[in-house]
């Protein structure tokens, strides 16, 4: 068991990692007798309460706590907003570093060295496909978080069932088509939905979206297509039904804007 060190300030690395811990827990549980906290508190050789603080701290950051008054503490205010404004540039990346400082603590003693971890040297691979792995692992945990393990829009709390749907498609976040909000987006969870599995491929496809008010619209597709008649009627019933907004991370209007324009199929 790691000791508690003296008193110091928090680094990247540790800030990433608390980062990545207010991502990762709902809100209610950011506190220091919860036992994932603890363990991760006994890792870092600092005590829970500090970690609990430190996690709690990026809400201030985040414009839906902002709006219910959460102001966070002053020290080390700079670090945390270096990252929180890093994260919404470039979510991938940030998500990929975090990720790896994580694993590299929970799996070894020594000090945490992300720059032994990302070498300038071309990606493997290998390498490649474990920053996809951490990318989604990271992506999946905030969306389910932040809409608190249920299913937006039917409110179904069946995790085997639920999905965290990217809202501009991963395959075009990233890349030259993106619309320039979008580039960083593969891992932001304002970027996503939590749906349940049926409606996360219907609304993949194009067949559902939300119209300004979240309120759920289907396309024409499915009452002209004969094969698709039988979709119709499952869903014809939640027609209008509006989404439910998180507490943390809503979903992005320019989002939710870009999928009807582009993904969403009118007719």
């Amino acid at each position: 068991m790691a000791k508690t060190r003296p008193k110091r300030n928090w680094d990247r690395q540790e800030s990433l990692i608390a980062f990545r811990l207010y991502c990762a827990l709902p809100f209610g549980k950011l506190n220091h007798q919860n036992p994932d906290i603890i363990r991760l508190a006994q890792k870092l050789g600092r005590t829970p309460s500090s970690v609990s603080m430190k996690a709690c701290n990026f809400a201030r950051l985040d414009p839906l706590h902002q709006a219910r008054g959460i102001v966070g503490l002053i020290h080390g205010a700079k670090l945390e907003e270096q990252i929180w404004r890093e994260f919404h540039a470039d979510s991938e990346s940030i998500a990929n570093e975090a990720e790896a400082a994580y694993e590299q603590l929970v799996t070894s003693d020594k000090p945490i060295d992300l720059d032994a971890l990302e070498k300038p040297t071309g990606p493997t691979e290998a390498e490649r496909i474990i920053r996809v792995r951490r990318v989604q692992g990271f992506f999946r945990r905030a969306v389910l978080t932040s809409y608190n393990h249920r299913c937006c829009l039917t409110g179904l709390a069946i995790p085997q069932l639920l999905n965290a749907s990217h809202i501009i498609p991963w395959h075009i976040c990233g890349t030259p088509d993106a619309p320039v909000f979008a580039i960083g987006g593969r891992a932001d969870p304002s970027n996503g939905l939590c749906l349940n599995a049926l409606h996360d491929r219907a609304f993949d496809r194009g067949l559902i979206t939300f119209d300004e008010d979240h309120r759920l619209v289907l396309s024409e597709a499915l009452r002209d297509d004969t094969k698709l008649g039988q979709l119709f009627a499952i869903f014809k019933d939640t027609i209008g039904q509006s989404l439910t907004i998180p507490d943390r991370f809503a979903p992005s209007r320019e989002a939710l804007a870009y999928h009807r324009d582009f993904v969403f199929q009118r007719s």
